[in-house]
């Protein structure tokens, strides 16, 4: 390849960009958005479940019982009804998530060892969020059934039993459970997607529609000097986004990758390649903006989202869907920020997805090749 060649592609290139400030709002505005946008909005954390109480008992146990629920963490009691039916409708509407009816001669019952429910009525239209709160609610009214048999055995004037199992919990690599340590590195991915593919989808499909592709085609340049010339500027342009991002996931919200900071750089750079040669296969092929437009979303960014193990767990889908996962590359390069942001891994463990990834750039990278000697470069 010859590099004056590739810098004259490369400069025409930073001069159209220059001057399209659509496409620099593209490059610069929205990952700050998506950034501040999923850093602040958006959060699979489950707190505060917004709870109502009825309570038919109205004894003093009663209402220890729900000051000790609006204590926990995880539940708001927002409210204290006058029976099932005001819970209905507060359930109906969306005004609440979670309503506890405490029945009648509920203190009675227990203070006479006998059986006493209580009953539990969730919102099951999020059944993401209605089973985390089932979750904690369950893990709640079992610390409550622990003490009241507590309770009992001393008036029974037995010992305490301990219970057979006891479980020693101890969570690694995002001790907190928030969502936020792994959504703001995630979003790099997204980000090189929209900058990296979605742009690229466009330089040749331009190219045709402005008739300029029948100039560069009498050019002495080859189509591998072309496609690295159009890619450089994108290159730079995606890898700034990155280290932005970076930065405001530090300073922002206090994120920092626990791995060295150029593996991060080597492995943003090779996924950058696979989202930049895959726009222009997509530009390439379509010839079109119009199309690459359409196409470009559907082939990179929804992918990234969906099918990447981000939002959505691989493990939970369908084994044909899991099956064609294994085609995005956003999920090798999700799996490497796990490994760099969470559990300080290093090339030893992440080389499997690096492999990966340096196979995808370079099939795209010899598509575009063909594609363009198919057309006369």
């Amino acid at each position: 390849m010859n590099l004056r060649k590739i810098g004259a592609i490369t400069r025409k290139e930073f001069y159209h960009l220059i001057r399209d400030y659509r496409s620099l709002y593209l490059a610069f505005a929205i990952p700050l958005i998506l950034i501040l946008l999923f850093g602040y909005a958006l959060s699979l954390d489950v707190e505060d479940v917004r709870t109502v109480v009825v309570d038919y008992d109205g004894t003093k146990q009663s209402r220890d019982l729900v000051r000790r629920l609006d204590a926990s963490p995880y539940f708001q009691v927002v409210a204290h009804l006058k029976n099932s039916q005001e819970a209905a409708d507060w359930l109906d509407h969306g005004w609440t998530t979670l309503a506890l009816v405490i029945p009648p001669d509920w203190t009675r019952n227990i203070q006479a060892d006998r059986e006493a429910p209580l009953q539990v009525l969730l919102d099951g239209s999020d059944p993401n969020f209605a089973n985390i709160s089932a979750g904690y609610i369950t893990a709640f009214l079992e610390r409550e059934n622990t003490k009241y048999l507590h309770n009992f055995l001393n008036r029974q004037g037995r010992e305490q039993m301990k219970p057979p199992l006891e479980g020693r919990i101890r969570i690694w690599f995002n001790e907190d459970l928030e969502s936020r340590n792994f959504i703001i590195p995630g979003i790099i991915a997204v980000i090189i997607m929209i900058v990296g593919a979605m742009l690229t989808s466009l330089v040749i499909a331009r190219e045709y529609e402005n008739g300029t592709m029948e100039t560069i085609k009498s050019l002495p340049i080859s189509a591998g000097e072309f496609i690295v010339g159009k890619a450089i500027p994108y290159f730079f342009i995606t890898l700034a986004d990155v280290l932005i991002a970076v930065l405001m996931g530090q300073v922002l919200f206090g994120i920092v990758m626990k791995a060295n900071f150029w593996l991060m750089i080597t492995a943003s750079s090779l996924y950058l390649a696979v989202a930049i040669t895959l726009g222009l296969l997509i530009s390439s092929a379509t010839k079109s903006q119009l199309v690459a437009n359409q196409v470009a979303p559907l082939v990179t960014f929804l992918p990234s989202m969906l099918l990447s193990d981000f939002v959505f767990p691989v493990l939970n889908m369908p084994p044909v869907i899991q099956t064609i996962t294994y085609i995005v590359p956003a999920r090798y390069f999700i799996d490497i920020l796990k490994g760099i942001y969470m559990k300080n891994l290093d090339i030893t463990y992440l080389w499997p997805s690096f492999a990966v990834l340096f196979v995808m750039a370079a099939i795209l990278a010899v598509l575009n090749v063909i594609v363009l000697k198919r057309e006369g470069m």
